[in-house]
């Protein structure tokens, strides 16, 4: 064959191709051109693939800070709402002054093995308060707590028991609740006491909390120089619970003094400067507020912020309720707030509550508020 003969069918086969390619890219154009016209052009990737619009979930950033609630020995545990605590404290084993431990009865016993169980079903932690402020045999607990830690003896003994108990009833730590160490002695013992409790808790990975007396006063905003501490005892311990309540008793009774914001204010700086010249991490500190109500009239007896919320939950954005011809003082949800990101701002490891029992349930609970001021702001978004 010729070369002739070889052209024809070649460029008949070239024409047809690049026809057909042609025609391809018209009516795709063309088909392109009628789908924009029906979608908005957002819709559309640059590629020119058509892109479904999908919301991103919210998830936020759990919360890091604890909230540490009291909760008393007589309260039946099905009734404390436990969905935002971190920490519970139980309340409260009673030393003897040769370093035996006592409990409140069978009673306490089982609602404290049911706080237990409930608690940690809900991976929430259960301390036991040793201490407060009144003894389970009458008068203060001071000048037992202080004869079962001033000797060795004794003071090894009582460690011994707490231990055994934690074991015993598979509890996440102890929280030591002396009111007050009056003495630089006192405060000498409490830190060996605190040091040697420490050391065993530690070996068992178990937590450690001591309640502290806030320092200062509520009318001259001085340092109570009355109530003495060895600050290098804070290092042995998790948390550090303020309890920036009971203003009330400074300057002779005056209910407003309960804990107003302006004494919180003095409290959390003057623990702040403390623990930065003692080169102790701040996060140690969590700073307590109060879930009761205190009478102007002393004879009349405490109320709780249930109580409050059942006469009139308008009341709770405010600070203060007349209830029965009686003028009780309180913290508000909108001062909790504020106490809680004063807390936040000066880097505290989160909040304490006395006591978890006094709270109301439902939308006006103080808690859940102290919860979600705790919780981070800023949020996470994942790809779908």
């Amino acid at each position: 064959m010729t070369k002739r003969k070889f052209l024809v069918p070649l460029i008949t086969a070239v024409f047809f191709t690049v026809f057909g390619f042609l025609s391809g890219v018209l009516y795709t154009n063309h088909s392109s051109q009628e789908a924009s016209s029906s979608r908005n052009s957002k819709d559309l990737a640059p590629s020119g693939i058509v892109v479904e619009p999908k919301q991103m979930p919210n998830i936020q950033i759990p919360n890091s800070k604890v909230l540490i609630g009291y909760v008393q020995d007589f309260r039946d545990p099905e009734t404390i709402n436990l969905s935002d605590l971190t920490h519970i404290i139980f309340s409260f084993a009673h030393p003897t002054k040769d370093g035996d431990l006592l409990l409140n009865g069978e009673t306490a016993l089982k609602n404290l093995q049911t706080l237990v169980s409930k608690a940690h079903n809900q991976d929430k932690s259960v301390l036991l308060a040793i201490g407060g402020w009144f003894h389970l045999n009458g008068g203060e607990s001071y000048d037992y707590f202080k004869s079962a830690i001033q000797e060795q003896k004794t003071r090894s003994k009582l460690v011994n028991e707490l231990i055994s108990l934690v074991e015993r009833e598979n509890l996440d730590g102890i929280d030591i609740d002396f009111e007050h160490p009056r003495s630089q002695e006192d405060a000498k013992v409490l830190a060996a006491f605190t040091k040697e409790l420490s050391e065993r808790l530690k070996s068992l990975d178990k937590q450690l909390s001591i309640a502290v007396n806030a320092k200062v006063h509520s009318v001259a905003g001085t340092e109570i120089t009355s109530v003495v501490y060895e600050p290098q005892m804070f290092k042995y311990v998790d948390y550090v619970n303020i309890m920036a309540y009971d203003g009330q008793w400074d300057g002779g009774y005056h209910a407003a003094n309960l804990s107003p914001y302006s004494y919180t204010e003095n409290i959390v700086t003057y623990w702040t400067n403390l623990f930065k010249d003692q080169q102790i991490s701040t996060e140690k500190l969590v700073l307590g507020v109060p879930f009761y109500a205190q009478p102007e009239d002393p004879a009349a007896k405490q109320i709780s912020y249930a109580t409050i919320v059942k006469h009139d939950s308008k009341s709770t954005d405010h600070d203060k309720i007349t209830i029965n011809g009686t003028t009780y003082h309180f913290n508000g949800i909108k001062t909790m707030e504020r106490k809680t990101k004063l807390a936040l701002s000066h880097g505290f490891g989160g909040m304490m509550l006395w006591e978890a029992g006094h709270d109301a349930q439902g939308p006006f609970s103080l808690t859940a508020s102290i919860s979600d001021a705790l919780r981070p702001s800023q949020k996470l978004y994942t790809k779908q």
